[in-house]
């Protein structure tokens, strides 16, 4: 994109709708989209594969920092050269990347990934931090937040499509304890950041979310340019 490239920032809890918003933004923008979560999932596989032990953060900021990761336009998740899109959503991987990402040297190993891959695009970036940590700057900024019981429904919902059991009651246990790991971990915690713009999805459909957001991309951006910009 020629001129001045932008950056959108979308944080939130897990459940709260971020990737499939991120997805339809950015696609509705011509924008970069980046999932920062799938890189640590891709780090967690990893670790998961080797039988690297979830406290032994010395390893897993080693492969942190080997790890070869690209994310595609087409969304594809590449570590080492390996498209892991579908590995990575695993249960078993999704636990031990909210273990691997609450790691400070972890963090810090893949913030610089996370800056470089936007620094030839405008990018629509998601995960935990990207407006309070990883991109401070970044012109729009949007939280994303929902009831936890919605949440949790989400998710529960998300694992049944994906052919996985999935009970309300531990699915619902599973996003607190996440959520308290997130919010309570000494790096980069999970918070909105001060000139973030709240958005509760609770109730809301992803097409409701994805015009609130747009219009929010336009508001923050000069004469307009972002509408201009859309397909």
């Amino acid at each position: 994109m020629p001129g001045k490239r932008l950056i959108v920032a979308i944080d939130g809890p897990a459940g709260a709708g971020k990737s499939s918003l991120a997805r339809r933004v950015a696609d509705r923008l011509g924008f970069f989209y980046i999932n920062t979560g799938a890189m640590y999932r891709a780090v967690a596989l990893w670790a998961v594969r080797l039988s690297v032990a979830l406290d032994d953060m010395h390893r897993l900021e080693q492969l942190a920092r080997e790890a070869q990761l690209e994310l595609t336009k087409e969304g594809q998740v590449l570590l080492n050269g390996e498209d892991v899109t579908e590995a990575i959503r695993d249960p078993q991987v999704s636990d031990a990347a909210s273990k691997v990402s609450a790691i400070p040297a972890v963090r810090r190993a893949l913030l610089a990934v996370q800056r470089s891959m936007a620094q030839q695009n405008s990018v629509v970036m998601e995960g935990r931090d990207i407006g309070s940590v990883v991109f401070p700057e970044a012109q729009v900024k949007i939280f994303l937040d929902a009831h936890p019981a919605e949440r949790a429904r989400r998710r529960a919902r998300e694992l049944q499509e994906a052919g996985e059991q999935s009970d309300f009651a531990a699915v619902a246990g599973e996003l607190r304890e996440r959520d308290e790991r997130d919010r309570m971990r000494p790096e980069a915690p999970l918070v909105q950041a001060p000139d973030a713009e709240l958005i509760d999805t609770t109730g809301l459909s992803l097409e409701d979310v994805e015009e609130i957001v747009l219009r929010i991309v336009r508001s923050r951006t000069s004469n307009g340019k972002a509408a201009a910009m859309e397909h």
